[in-house]
């Protein structure tokens, strides 16, 4: 997944499906276009049961990746799970899941344009989850910013998926679940 995906399910399919006891999302309208800091429903695991709500996509980013940086701009997708940086969030209390229906990658063309390609499980477009991470993250807002902001973050976990998909986007892909892995 790269960077942009939808979820044109209500609240109550999503609800329905990963078996959510709370709501916090309030009224759901269909996404269409959900770019790297957008906020964007996941559900988490809380003592009271499994919660949806919202959440900003990206996580904090490791220490290397900030070098020359003025402010982080967070990380969409986790490759490297084994990275001492993600390990403080891959428990089950960090763990999450996110809802789609359809995501997509820039395919590289030989004249150079790299136009998005649309995945999804069929052309109904199906709702689905990726797995993911979670945390508060409280961080200035920009980098002359005085003032900071917390807020809830999440991030997929990705790995290699579909061939038609790697023909188009090499790296990882998106680890998706076609059904709530209950822990």
């Amino acid at each position: 997944m790269c960077n942009l995906y939808s979820v044109t399910k209500g609240q109550q399919a999503i609800r329905e499906l990963a078996g959510a006891m709370c709501d916090r999302t309030g009224n759901l309208p269909p996404l269409y276009g959900i770019f790297p800091d957008y906020s964007a429903p996941f559900v988490r695991n809380q003592p009271e049961g499994r919660e949806l709500m919202m959440a900003r996509w990206g996580m904090p980013s490791p220490v290397f990746a900030l070098s020359g940086k003025k402010s982080d701009p967070g990380v969409t997708n986790v490759r490297n799970v084994k990275s001492p940086h993600w390990r403080r969030w891959l428990g089950i209390e960090n763990r999450c899941v996110v809802p789609w229906t359809s995501f997509s990658e820039n395919e590289a063309l030989p004249d150079g344009s790299r136009p998005p390609v649309w995945f999804a499980f069929d052309e109904t477009r199906p709702l689905a989850f990726f797995a993911g991470i979670w945390t508060r993250w409280t961080r200035a807002r920009s980098s002359i910013s005085t003032w900071t902001l917390s807020t809830p973050r999440w991030s997929s976990a990705t790995i290699l998926w579909r061939l038609q998909q790697t023909l188009v986007h090499s790296k990882a892909s998106a680890h998706c679940l076609d059904a709530v892995v209950r822990s």
